[in-house]
């Protein structure tokens, strides 16, 4: 992999991405395919509709069904899904926390019962990187420790701890596996805890980058946290981040949070939001949200948005969307799908040709006035 600086606007990045798969430009939203698939569309979709260059699998998920094994005997996730661009997989450890009645982690890893069984099982920082070798993802995440907000800053020392400790194992673990031959196309990411305490994510920031990993993801947040909070987290922890390496901000999260991070300097992002408000009947727009079961949609023949340039706004008005919601249509998910995700791949584009021209503040303030809002400062 190699990463490289385009242009920076303030602390805003542009940047290039290359792996094995694909060329990556960033900042760059990364659609969730948590089992190999983003829900309600497929590889063509993500390829030739959206023009899709990354996307992100889980673990947790693909390690339970249907297994890592299956997945590498059947090609890797490339082979498997046919979605020949990149891949980044994230290690799991925020899905054994979350979706396990029973998780708890030790010194060495997290035991959890599957949500799917109950099967008994136990993640460590080696474990997590077996199965995403077998995946043969383009970017690894480590397992890391994270914490729901607020905690106490025991709790918080105890994870920033526990996660150096086991970036410490994984990095090791890598560069042996790469000796013997393994995981030589395969970049891994190390992931920086701390909570919303700016002295705990300095100590954890420092720390892994002193390690070689290929990039650094800030974790463990939009966990219960203020979005200020957030943005004052993602803002104080900036200065004692490589800036020679991509920048992850995980799981994060609504339009405004992708502008606020980039005005921050984070280059890449991944969040459910678009695809999962799409099955629900929010659609995002370049003005703001618009849910299409309202029945002022019933017969409006515009498209869902005028400025956006998707397959489905292309083709089809917001009363045809409100009707095939109403009638539980499935080829409704599909759409607004590609909608919502055209959309949030558009945003990234904009911020990035922004940034090249030296106008991101003015992008910025723009993106708020079309919403009839003011930008918030910085």
């Amino acid at each position: 992999m190699t990463f490289s600086i385009d242009k920076t606007d303030g602390a805003a990045r542009a940047g290039t991405l290359i792996t094995a798969h694909s060329t990556i430009k960033t900042p760059v939203f990364m659609p969730v395919g948590t089992v190999g698939v983003v829900k309600s569309l497929d590889a063509v979709d993500m390829m030739q509709i959206l023009g899709a260059q990354i996307i992100l699998g889980n673990t947790y998920h693909l390690y339970l069904r249907p297994s890592s094994k299956v997945v590498k005997e059947l090609g890797g996730l490339h082979g498997f899904t046919k979605f020949n661009h990149s891949f980044l997989t994230d290690s799991g450890g925020f899905q054994a926390f979350s979706l396990s009645k029973i998780s708890k982690p030790d010194e060495n890893g997290i035991k959890f019962k599957s949500h799917i069984d109950g099967s008994a099982h136990y993640f460590t920082p080696r474990s997590v990187l077996d199965t995403q070798y077998d995946l043969n993802s383009d970017i690894m995440m480590i397992l890391d420790d994270l914490v729901a907000l607020p905690a106490e800053k025991k709790r918080v020392e105890l994870s920033i701890k526990r996660t150096i400790k086991w970036a410490r194992e994984a990095i090791d673990y890598h560069k042996f596996k790469q000796s013997k031959g393994e995981g030589l196309t395969q970049n891994i990411f190390g992931i920086i805890q701390g909570g919303t305490d700016e002295a705990a994510r300095k100590f954890c920031a420092e720390a892994l980058c002193e390690m070689p990993f290929d990039g650094l993801a800030i974790g463990g947040l939009s966990v219960g946290e203020s979005n200020q909070e957030m943005y004052d987290t993602v803002q104080g922890v900036m200065p004692y981040i490589d800036a020679a390496r991509p920048r992850y901000l995980m799981g994060v999260g609504t339009p405004e949070d992708l502008v606020e991070n980039a005005a921050r300097g984070v280059d890449m992002f991944d969040c459910v939001m678009p695809t999962r408000n799409a099955r629900n009947g929010t659609l995002f727009t370049s003005f703001g949200k618009i849910n299409i079961k309202s029945a002022k949609f019933a017969t409006d023949r515009a498209p869902i948005d005028p400025q956006c340039n998707c397959y489905a706004c292309q083709n089809y008005s917001r009363a045809y969307l409100s009707h095939l919601y109403r009638a539980g249509e499935l080829t409704f998910f599909r759409l607004a799908s590609l909608h919502n995700l055209q959309y949030y791949l558009n945003l990234m584009k904009q911020m990035r040709e922004a940034i090249i021209a030296g106008e991101f503040e003015k992008f910025r303030r723009n993106f708020y006035a079309k919403r009839g809002k003011d930008a918030p400062s910085i």
